[in-house]
Parts: structure tokens; sequence; C-alpha cells
């Protein structure tokens, strides 16, 4: 799998074509799976497959709402999500994985529309995070490019049964 630094050394072009390819990546790898399988978690602390779809799509929600708030605002605040209360309180397990993956397709080809749209100045524009401080737009290129490959794996271990 590849770094977080290794994505950054990416064109932003390539950063862009592989958001592009996530939502059929995801399709492919739930495709056929039982609810059973979907439904089961490796261990006590690591998440279903179910809830590994369900985070990027509710992810996906987040990083276009941020993007809105960075243009409309200079340097915003960017508060960092509880993946694990998400889960939690928006009852993941009781979602429905392929209608999931579907919001996720529809929420990232908004990103993608938006992103190509943005200005070679407004890559640069960005807010601060508590912990990485500034991120711009292409950091966050980059942190999307590397997030789905991150739970894609987790998906793909969670399918597997295993952490």
């Amino acid at each position: 799998m590849l770094t977080p630094d290794d994505v950054t050394k990416m064109p932003q072009d390539e950063r862009l074509r592989r958001l592009g390819d996530g939502p059929d990546t995801l399709a492919r790898s739930i495709a056929g799976q039982t609810e059973a399988v979907l439904g089961r978690r490796p261990d006590a602390k690591n998440w279903a497959p179910k809830e590994v779809v369900c985070h990027l799509r509710d992810t996906e929600e987040l990083f276009k709402a941020r993007f809105d708030t960075i243009l409309a605002t200079d340097n915003p605040p960017i508060a960092p999500p509880d993946p694990d209360r998400w889960a939690e309180e928006r009852q993941y397990l009781r979602n429905d994985a392929g209608e999931a993956a579907g919001a996720f397709r529809r929420r990232r080809e908004e990103t993608l529309a938006f992103m190509k749209k943005l200005a070679s100045a407004d890559w640069e524009r960005g807010g601060t995070h508590p912990v990485r401080g500034k991120v711009t737009l292409d950091a966050f290129l980059t942190l999307m490019a590397w997030h789905d490959d991150n739970h894609l794996d987790q998906l793909r271990r969670a399918l597997e049964g295993k952490a």
C-alpha cells in the first residue's frame, strides 16, 4: 500500500484519477457479498465491511463541506471527525452497503466536479487543523487519495475476516 508521502509525490491529475477510481473499486469489492459477510466485524475493535463503506460515504460528505467552507472563508478551523462515534450514532451496521456505496459514488462525483472547476490559486487555500496545522485543498486531495487506499485495504481485510 502507498504511504501518504508516496501519494503526495504524484501529479495532481494522477491523484484526481485515483479519486475517480475509488467508487468502482469499492463497488467491485462488495459485489456479491452476503449481508452476513458485510455485517461481520473481524474482531471487537475493527469495523465490519459495511461500516467501512459507510465511513467512506460520510467522510466524502465531510470533505465536500470542508471544501465549501475553505472557499467561503479565509483559513477556517477544521475540526477532526470522530469516526467511531459516527459508526455508532449513525448505526452503520443497520445500513445497506450497496446503498452506501451508491451514495459514496454520487458524493465523489460532486467532489470531483468541484475540484475540476478550481482555479490554480484555489488549490492553495486551506484551513487549520488542530493536529496537522494548515491543510490546503491540494493537501486534502492527497489525503483523500490515501484515505481511499487505506480504507479499501481495510475493507479487503474485513471481507476476509481479518483485522
